[in-house]
């Protein structure tokens, strides 16, 4: 049996994995599991993204876990000749952070699978996958999150994959065409730039609340998490608040025009934010939610990433919940020593 078992290898499940090593976890006692092992959503969907986060802060993700070992290591990757203080493509990220996996994955146990289902029993985790029972004292869920999905019938659906991806999304347009597309957030606004480009008939933006910037202040950002930096938030200056483009018209979801201007659309996008994976079939527990400071779920089961952010709030009183590699990574720095505590073995004395 295994004292640890991390379920997902995007960028939180890796961060996980080093932060135990870190903690001294022996990595014989440490098993991982992913159906792919190649940097989660980040490295099979979303690498052809602007990113919003700074070079310097993906920088400092990778040299913040000596399991890591990356400052010891003799490859050289193109992120470290960027500037640190502008953003970056994410495929820029996703090229180290698979060094560093393959590196993980020769030092604990490897399980490349799918996790069906967890089954708590006798003290321990049982993690059911397609063709065997693993069993373990505790369990973090890195297990990412999924666009959401609004429902329009009979309008022909981009996903959001494909909207974000260029090359992807120069294959599903055609002059003839008018796309909506749903929010006001980073992705939103890179699907316009992304869409303009190829010149359909008309874009359409629906929004609920107009898109705010984040504002780098002494020491902290204001709307670090929702507000648009990078290239949305040059784009979005230019563009938005200034001259918008012929072919481009935003509505209010709640304007009387909604419905007339969504019949005009014969393709739409929804970058409307993302929803937590479903977990793994839970035997006992069902509707499970956690604890947003701690990342606690249940005894011996714990969560961390873009499924299980941090809430916390800003200086002037707003919460927001934090997503990000370094902000993961900050995470585990806190609440990985509480949930060595809190461990199943642990909680015992406290019953």
């Amino acid at each position: 049996m295994l004292d640890w078992v991390v379920i997902g290898a995007g960028p939180a499940g890796i961060a996980a994995v080093g932060k135990l090593l870190d903690a001294g976890i022996s990595s014989q006692k440490i098993g991982w599991i992913d159906p792919y092992f190649t940097v989660g959503d980040l490295g099979r969907k979303w690498s052809q993204v602007p990113s919003n986060t700074r070079v310097a802060l993906f920088t400092q993700f990778l040299k913040e876990c000596k399991a890591f070992q990356f400052q010891e290591r003799s490859k050289k990757f193109h992120l470290e000749g960027l500037n640190q203080e502008e953003q970056c493509l994410l495929q820029h990220i996703v090229e180290p952070l698979q060094w560093v996996s393959d590196h993980l994955k020769q030092r604990v146990h490897v399980f490349q699978n799918v996790a069906m289902a967890l089954r708590l029993s006798n003290k321990r985790w049982e993690i059911k996958t397609k063709d065997r029972s693993i069993f373990a004292r505790n369990v973090i869920l890195a297990i990412g999150s999924d666009p959401k999905i609004l429902s329009y019938p009979e309008i022909e659906v981009l996903s959001l994959e494909v909207a974000l991806d260029p090359e992807k999304l120069s294959q599903n347009i055609v002059t003839q065409d008018t796309v909506g597309v749903f929010g006001s957030s980073h992705s939103a606004i890179l699907i316009l730039a992304n869409l303009l480009r190829l010149k359909p008939k008309a874009v359409i933006n629906f929004y609920r609340s107009p898109h705010r910037y984040a504002i780098f202040l002494n020491g902290w950002i204001l709307h670090d998490d929702s507000g648009l930096k990078g290239f949305a938030a040059e784009w979005a200056k230019e563009y938005l608040d200034g001259s918008m483009p012929v072919n481009l018209d935003r509505i209010l979801v709640a304007d009387h025009t909604f419905e007339e201007s969504l019949a005009l659309c014969n393709k739409v996008v929804y970058a409307v934010g993302f929803e937590r994976r479903k977990l793994p079939i839970l035997e006992q527990y069902e509707n499970l939610d956690y604890d947003d400071k701690t990342g606690i779920i249940a005894p011996g089961l714990f969560g961390i990433g873009i499924a299980f952010p941090q809430a916390k709030f800003d200086p002037l009183g707003h919460l927001e919940f934090r997503v990000g590699l370094w902000k993961f990574m900050d995470y585990l720095n806190t609440i990985l020593p509480i949930w060595i505590n809190y461990s199943n073995k642990g909680s015992e004395r406290f019953n």
